[in-house]
């Protein structure tokens, strides 16, 4: 599943290519990854234009005249601009067709992603119970000594808790973990106030860094859209499986952490 910086990327490049478009037609191939119903959300995003681009979470938020509407890559999706005398895949979904001869279309393979239409004025801030951005002031050590206190599970676990921060999965929960010298296992509970001051500050440059290589590519949810991730060259853990931690050369192992696999450094990181 794509991640925030991920999601960030492809936010940014879709702005740079579909902003101000009218949305002149939608052709929607599987109703399933439509939210609600197909016939009202192509009357509401007909005639519309593509005004602002926002991110919440993993969540695509494409600002239109009148409505919002919401993508979510979850597994495997991933958007194509593509003229519109290029063949379409068994794999394309949605394909919203532009004013200026462009077709901006929606593949998923698993499709496990999902698109709904919502008004502008919904609070964001609560957005399906989301907790706060990396970056929102809200977001400090003593909000996070509050929320982990009350856990008994790993750190790791709660990184991947969205109600906790939004947007971190996998790939970059693991990179946090090494940034901060903490072994994924430890225990919430046991998670010190210094801890909580160098999970703030790990998962800001983390996603920070991962923004500005354009994410990973891991996994591939940008290449689709011309953008390679870098973030992959630079991660200390993640992936390296028996190479050797960059800060102290012991070897790096993989086991597994709130169901899921995970890479840490048993010597830079303490439990």
């Amino acid at each position: 599943m794509p991640e925030l910086p991920e999601v960030e990327t492809v936010l940014r490049t879709l702005e740079f290519q579909i902003k101000n478009q009218e949305i002149k037609e939608i052709e929607v191939l599987w109703n399933k990854i439509i939210v609600g119903d197909v016939a009202e959300f192509k009357k509401k995003c007909i005639g519309q234009h593509f005004r602002d681009f926002k991110r919440r979470g993993k969540y695509l938020l494409f600002i239109l005249d009148d409505f919002i509407l919401v993508s979510h890559l979850r597994m495997e999706g991933k958007y194509f601009y593509s003229t519109s005398d290029e063949a379409i895949n068994k794999h394309i979904h949605v394909i919203f067709k532009l004013s200026n001869g462009m077709e901006l279309r929606y593949q998923d393979t698993r499709k496990f992603g999902r698109m709904e239409i919502l008004n502008k004025e919904i609070d964001l801030s609560k957005f399906k119970n989301l907790g706060p951005e990396p970056w929102d002031e809200s977001f400090t050590p003593a909000y996070c000594k509050q929320f982990l206190k009350k856990r008994t599970g790993p750190i790791k676990g709660a990184l991947l808790d969205q109600s906790f921060v939004a947007g971190i999965g996998n790939i970059y929960a693991d990179e946090i973990c090494f940034k901060m010298g903490v072994d994924p296992r430890k225990s919430c509970k046991k998670i010190t106030n210094k801890n909580c001051e160098d999970l703030v500050q790990a998962t800001r440059e983390t996603l920070s860094r991962a923004i500005e290589l354009g994410g990973t590519t891991i996994r591939s949810y940008t290449s689709s859209l011309g953008i390679t991730g870098r973030f992959q060259l630079e991660v200390n853990v993640h992936g390296r499986l028996k190479e050797h931690c960059p800060q102290c050369d012991t070897e790096i192992v993989k086991i597994r952490v709130a169901t899921r696999g995970t890479y840490y450094c048993p010597h830079c990181q303490k439990r």
